[in-house]
């Protein structure tokens, strides 16, 4: 299991719902959270592998911003 962490501008639970979808049907993914307190709107994934990439094209997809945190 790894644990990544986004930023995003996911803000608000209508931005949630909308990207609930596009993340709930990703096979990889273990549990997702954003905490939109967070100034930088943080994406925390757990994910079975190492495949981030699906994540960002999802999250894309659903119409929002989204950047690897180091």
């Amino acid at each position: 299991m790894k644990t990544l962490k986004f930023k995003t501008n996911i803000n608000c639970n209508g931005c949630i719902k909308s990207v609930t979808p596009f993340l709930n049907e990703l096979d990889n993914i273990e549990t997702w959270k954003v905490d939109t307190e967070n100034p930088d709107k943080i994406l925390e994934i757990e994910l079975e592998d190492d495949n981030k990439g699906i994540i960002i094209e999802s999250v894309k997809k659903a119409g929002f911003e989204i950047e690897e945190i180091q």
